[in-house]
């Protein structure tokens, strides 16, 4: 909309160019469920091993076809597929299956859990856990050394939110853990750091929501968040790397332990659904 267009009168489209201008915004609404869908299956029969490292896959038009979907269905989900790493498309030969541990790129995490049906595999998880603590201590280091006022503000205004946010305000309560590591990331001044972690967003919200479920881990890390923006403001390097170490570790320890609970609640209610099923026989 232009300055001093009437939006009533852009709703009647009186004049031609009022008609582009309501075209333009009403643009045709499009489901991705079937894109989606697509890309889920295939990321199951790559990572599976169904479909093998160097597999040409059939074309866009036979794919189609043996779906059910159109060809830009199709091919929009092959361009997904080939932005994670998991295929490649190459003119004049056509779509081929990669390795993905080669090829495959940071946005194929979320996919790895979903095959996993959201649980972590245990070499996922240590990957994950050992990517972190590398990654996330350097980052806290450099961040102590080359903070600014400015960032310092940030920090205080997310020690501040958390004060208020209530222990059962889980989805809060995990946005507010990502913006602080985010704000560290940050603080380095270095312009790769921010980008890494936020390749992790969406891996790390389905994780942390879980995570702090647990009112306990809660108050832990919000007084290690506490300690660290002292350091920070201090600007000292090594406080903060050990704070960030300690906070990384306490995460892993209680992160392992709710999984293996998860884990031994599931064999409790497979072992009773079959003691059930077997006295009903």
């Amino acid at each position: 909309m232009t300055e001093g267009d009437d939006p009533s009168i852009l709703a009647t489209g009186n004049t031609t160019s009022q008609r582009r201008i309501m075209q333009a915004l009403l643009k045709p609404i499009k489901s991705e469920s079937l894109k989606q869908i697509c890309v889920a299956r295939f990321e199951e029969l790559i990572l599976s091993g169904k479909l093998a490292i160097g597999q040409k896959l059939p074309s866009e038009r036979e794919l189609a076809l043996q779906l059910g979907v159109s060809r830009p269905v199709v091919h929009e989900g092959l361009v997904d597929l080939a932005a994670k790493g998991l295929v490649s498309m190459k003119p004049r030969i056509g779509t081929v299956v990669n390795d993905f541990r080669k090829e495959g790129s940071l946005s194929l995490l979320t996919s790895l859990v979903n095959y996993h049906q959201g649980r972590l595999d245990g070499g996922l998880l240590n990957s994950l856990l050992e990517m972190r603590m590398l990654f996330e201590v350097e980052t806290a280091r450099q961040a102590a050394q080359n903070r600014s006022d400015r960032h310092l503000q940030t920090f205080e205004k997310i020690l501040e939110d958390q004060k208020t946010v209530g222990f059962d305000e889980v989805e809060k309560i995990t946005e507010l853990d990502f913006d602080f590591h985010h704000q560290i990331a940050i603080a380095t001044g270095n312009h790769i750091y921010p980008l890494l972690l936020n390749s992790f967003k969406q891996f790390y919200f389905n994780l942390a929501n879980q995570f702090f479920s647990d009112p306990a881990v809660v108050e832990a890390v919000f007084l290690f968040h506490e300690k660290m923006v002292g350091a920070i403001r201090q600007k000292d390097t090594n406080q903060a790397a050990g704070i960030m170490k300690d906070m990384l570790v306490h995460g892993e320890v209680h992160l392992k332990r709710m999984i293996e609970q998860d884990r031994t609640a599931q064999r409790t209610a497979i072992h009773l659904g079959t003691n059930q099923s077997d006295k009903l026989r």
